[in-house]
């Protein structure tokens, strides 16, 4: 599959998964968003309700309290009066409600009878009678207005005790702060909130009057608030104040359902991601892989062209037989066997150290004089492009312990590396150079070669890896040499990095412990 493809796919894939995840987020916010919505209304309706029976518990207070004492103020008046001039019997009643100051409240005067005697015929007393029959049902009527009336003058007498005298009280003297609390946990209740809450009362003023006993500011942050006696004068009002500490978590539980559904997308989207990274990755190493075939098949095709070339003249009857000739061919079978033979080994190597079945043979060296003989020995090369080598000896304390073939393959590696990777035509430095730094022992290569991109320089330590040449295998190898020095390195406890500059040249620096020989 192209490159380009996959690609495509993932984006499209990465956007419905991304995509997916928002709506799950939004739908959530919307959801804890209508659910704080649903209750601030069902708080404030509570709060209103609360509030509402306060007052109308302080009425119900004053009915009781003040009813009796209204009624012993209440008085009934009733006179007889007789008209002169006809004879006329006239019967009234007079109902009262006074203040201790005389001042009249409610009054009411019913007449119920004004008869003539003289002027009633005795055949008419059976007609009578009869009107006094309907004159007693009227009369019943009159009592129930009156009471009316009564009661009506005693509630006037409470309105106006609660007007004037209540509003003038404390609210502390007011409010049953406990009989509040109840009324507001029922209210609650029926508003379907059960979770714990603390209110406060204060003044309208702000002065605090009153906090429940459990009280914390813990989620103050949202606070509700109500006003009492909401028809009194502006400074006697009162103000209730709820909070509830754990109404992020009420809030929460109503989405609680959809965090398996986000959690579950997060994971199909972060295994997805995994999974495109696998395959890019393995697409990386099909092409690596490729590449490694094809130097490998470039490498081993050279030393068994020139042994088979051997093979035939040895066995062509035309060739002469001297010994000068048997002499070079049996070294060229010999030098590209051994060449054969190394390939072989690297790649074998490499497998060893992937299985940590390595072993060392170490013993102490001086890494000074390692150095001077592998530069000697490199020094034709380096001199035949126009170059040189040149020594920076500084590295007092320069014992070290490692293993001698490995570390020696490892050094030469990068030495060959630079005289393979110089710049066409153009002369090669080599400088080498050891110093110390605190406990470790330091040294350097640096080359004034081709240099390697910055994109390629964190790779080059990768098994397999060459920076891309296209097709062209003017410089031979399996991306195998680099990896081995690493892992040479680190097996003796050391570190290498790289500091490279397209044009300029490649710089090694390793750090190794000064080793000590252990028993």
């Amino acid at each position: 599959m192209k490159k380009s493809t996959i690609w495509i796919i993932a984006t499209i894939m990465g956007f419905s998964f991304v995509g997916l995840l928002f709506l799950q987020i939004s739908y959530i916010e919307e959801m804890a968003k209508m659910k704080k919505e649903q209750f601030d209304e069902s708080v404030n309706r509570s709060l209103y309700q609360a509030s509402r029976n306060l007052e109308m518990n302080e009425t119900l207070r004053y009915l009781e309290k003040d009813v009796k004492q209204t009624e012993r103020k209440a008085f009934r008046q009733d006179s007889v009066t007789v008209d002169g001039l006809d004879g006329t019997i006239r019967q009234s009643h007079q109902f009262a409600v006074a203040a201790d100051d005389g001042t009249v409240y409610s009054s009411f005067e019913l007449k119920t009878f004004a008869i003539k005697p003289a002027n009633v015929p005795k055949a008419m007393i059976l007609r009578t009678d009869k009107n006094s029959i309907s004159e007693a049902s009227k009369s019943l009527q009159e009592i129930v207005r009156n009471r009316y009336v009564y009661q009506k003058a005693l509630l006037d007498e409470v309105v106006y005790n609660i007007l004037y005298t209540a509003s003038d009280k404390p609210l502390k003297e007011r409010i049953n702060f406990k009989l509040l609390d109840q009324d507001i946990r029922t209210e609650l209740l029926n508003n379907g909130i059960n979770i714990p809450y603390h209110f406060r009362v204060e003044t309208a003023d702000g002065r605090e009057v009153y906090r429940c006993p459990d009280y914390t500011d813990e989620g103050e942050e949202y606070t509700y608030q109500k006003e009492l006696f909401r028809n009194d004068p502006s400074p006697k009002m009162g103000v209730v104040k709820i909070h509830f500490p754990n109404m992020s978590s009420y809030i929460f539980s109503s989405v609680r359902f959809m965090i398996p559904a986000v959690v579950f997308t997060v994971v199909l989207l972060i295994t997805f991601i995994f999974t495109i990274f696998i395959i890019f990755r393995q697409k990386r190493y099909t092409e690596i892989k490729n590449d490694f075939i094809n130097n490998m098949t470039h490498e081993l095709k050279t030393p068994i062209s020139s042994i088979s070339l051997a093979a035939q003249m040895l066995n062509d009857e035309a060739v002469p037989k001297t010994p000068s000739m048997l002499k070079h061919l049996g070294g060229v079978v010999n030098d590209e066997s051994k060449r054969l033979r190394f390939l072989v080994e690297k790649v074998l190597q490499m497998s060893m150290f992937d299985k940590q079945s390595v072993s060392f043979k170490k013993k102490e060296l001086d890494l000074n004089e390692l150095l001077e003989n592998i530069a000697s020995t490199f020094s034709l090369r380096v001199e035949h492009t126009g170059g040189h080598i040149y020594t920076e000896i500084e590295a007092v304390e320069s014992a070290i312990y490692v293993d001698e073939v490995h570390f020696q393959n490892a050094i030469t590696n990068l030495m060959d590396n630079a005289v393979k990777y110089r710049k066409p035509d153009q002369p090669l430095d080599l400088f080498i150079r050891t110093w110390n730094d605190k406990d470790r022992l330091c040294f350097s290569i640096r080359d004034t070669g081709l240099g390697i991109k910055k994109e390629n320089v964190k790779k080059i330590f990768e098994k397999f890896y060459r920076v891309h040449t296209g097709n062209v295998h003017d410089v031979k190898g399996f991306g195998l040499g680099l990896a081995y020095v690493k892992k040479i390195i680190n097996l003796h406890e050391g570190d290498i990095k790289c500091e490279s500059e397209l044009g300029k040249g490649t710089t090694f620096t390793i750090s190794l412990p000064v080793l000590k020989e252990t028993t």
